[in-house]
This record gives C-alpha cells, sequence and structure tokens, in this order.
C-alpha cells in the first residue's frame, strides 16, 4: 500500500498538465462524466479506442423482435460475465472517490455499465446508462440481480462454460458462433422477457435518470469528462449544458473526441494517471488508504 502511495506521489510530478487542471479545479465544485476509457485499465475494453472491437452492440429492436437475437445475447453476455464481473477497480476509479469523500467532486455521471465506481467507494453515481449487475422483466417489471439469472443459464446450458479463448468486449460479452440451442431463462414471476438494466443501442436514457445526471451538472461549477470519446448524445447533451452555464470544461482522453474545440482544457493522456495525480495535487491522496 505504501509503496503504491509512493509511487504515485512520484509520478504526480510528471503528469504534464497537472497544473493547469489544479488551478483550474481548486476551490470549485466538479461534477464527473466518465466513458469506456476510466475502465480499460481495469481490462475492460472500449468501442472505439486503440484496438476497439469493430463489432456492433445488440440494438434493442433486434432483441425485441427476434428470439435468435436474444440467444445470440445470453449466450455471448453469460460466457462474458466472469471476467467482466472479476474487474477491479484501478486506480482511476479510486482517486474519483477519494476526491468525493474529500468535498472536491459533487459526483459521478457514468456511460460504463460496469459498476466500478461504486465498488471504489464513490457514492454519488449516476448510472447513465444502467447497470449490468441487474436484470429487468420487460413485461412485469420484475427486478432481478444478474447474479441468479446466470444460474440459471449455466444450468441450461452447461456447455457454455466450458468454451475458451474468451476475447471481451466493451459491453460485457462475447461473441458465440454457435447459439442456436441455447436457452434463455424467462421470468420467474410471469414468464417474460429478461433484459439486462442496461440502455442497449436504440434506446434512450430514462428521463428520471437523465434528470439526475442534468441536476449534477447544474449544481456544478466545472465539469470533468474523463474517457470518454463523447460520441454518444447523452454526453454532448451534457456538456451542452455545462457549455450554457459557462462553466469551464475539461476533457481527458487519449485520442480526439467531440467535445475537444468546446473545452477549456484538454489532455491527451490516460484517465488514471491524470485522476491519481489530480486527487494527490488536491488534497485527496491520503483518502487512498481508507478506500483501498
Amino acid at each position: 500500500m505504501l509503496a503504491a502511495m509512493a509511487a504515485i506521489l512520484e509520478h504526480n510530478t510528471h503528469v504534464e498538465g497537472i497544473e493547469s487542471l489544479v488551478e483550474l479545479i481548486n476551490g470549485r465544485r466538479v461534477a464527473v462524466l466518465t466513458g469506456a476509457g476510466v475502465s480499460t485499465d481495469s481490462g475492460i475494453p472500449d468501442y472505439r479506442g486503440k484496438g476497439a472491437s469493430k463489432r456492433t452492440p445488440m440494438n434493442i429492436s433486434d432483441f425485441l423482435s427476434s428470439p435468435s437475437s436474444r440467444q445470440r445475447y445470453w449466450a455471448g453476455a453469460h460466457v462474458g460475465w466472469k471476467s467482466f464481473s472479476d474487474a477491479q477497480p484501478n486506480q482511476g476509479h479510486l482517486a474519483l472517490a477519494a476526491m468525493e469523500q474529500a468535498g472536491i467532486i459533487e459526483g459521478v455521471i457514468s456511460q460504463n455499465v460496469d459498476g466500478l465506481h461504486r465498488r471504489a467507494g464513490s457514492s454519488h453515481v449516476v448510472d447513465l446508462h444502467g447497470s449490468l449487475d441487474r436484470v429487468i422483466c420487460l413485461d412485469c417489471g420484475q427486478q432481478f440481480d444478474r447474479s441468479g439469472v446466470e444460474k440459471k443459464l449455466s444450468f441450461l446450458n452447461p456447455w457454455l462454460d466450458e468454451l475458451s479463448n474468451i476475447v471481451l468486449a466493451p459491453d460485457g460479452d462475447v461473441d458465440v458462433t454457435d447459439y442456436s440451442s441455447v436457452e434463455v431463462p424467462t421470468c420467474s414471476v410471469c414468464d417474460g422477457i429478461l433484459k439486462p438494466d442496461v440502455v442497449f443501442f436504440g434506446e434512450f436514457v430514462p428521463p428520471k435518470i437523465f434528470s439526475a445526471a442534468t441536476g449534477l451538472v447544474k449544481r456544478a461549477d466545472v465539469l470533468l469528462i474523463a474517457g470518454s470519446s463523447l460520441a454518444v448524445n447523452s454526453g454532448i447533451r451534457l456538456l451542452d449544458q455545462a457549455r450554457r452555464q459557462r462553466m469551464p470544461i475539461i476533457i481527458i482522453n487519449r485520442g480526439e473526441t467531440k467535445g475537444d474545440k468546446k473545452a477549456s482544457i484538454k489532455l491527451e493522456a490516460g484517465t488514471s494517471d491524470v485522476l491519481s495525480s489530480l486527487a494527490v495535487s488536491l488534497g485527496a491522496g491520503h483518502l487512498y488508504e481508507d478506500i483501498e
């Protein structure tokens, strides 16, 4: 633990551009928007970064209209679930949790569905696109813990657990080529269609959730965007809200984003390094020990 903290403190002096972030943030209330780039250091790939998968995520219309699409989705989701759920928070997640505890940030709006912010210790998290650890019935609205659905999938399809050479996708599943015999569990209450409690492509963010996100931005003085290319409309809408409020916007991301020209500061860097250094520079480094 002490060695890890020493490494962070030493690295803090070498992160280019950290001084400008500290100057802009110090004494202000910060809202944070995170994307897939925050979780890549936890072993979860992103959609658009270097080496990212070119696969097409499940579309809601296909999932609803096609039993075969549901077989394909749940086969891949089940095979990938163990690796996805075993992922651990990285230094970027821990830094954000430490800064929240120190009163530096108001909270986190996450475009990710991995739940790693909460596991790192963040308490004020808006899961903009939902969370994969929950499953809902589209017919009766009953909610289930994902672990129970996974046990049922294993019971119905034991051969899926024997597949190897797993290549995890950003949304937690893998490509399973032969899924025609997969038995998909249904709701234990009404026998309805089960779906993970996440926003599929083609769906809208629930109004209540988006309202919570906009409320967090409204209460802030600075918007910090970390690890997001802002290719998804919900992220751009939050950035535009911050611009209307005339607040500074910080973007930390490897690669170009759709918000670069609107940012007060754009830092081309990895989020774990920058957020860790930022937490230490702003006086929240001592809280790592409590979190870890």
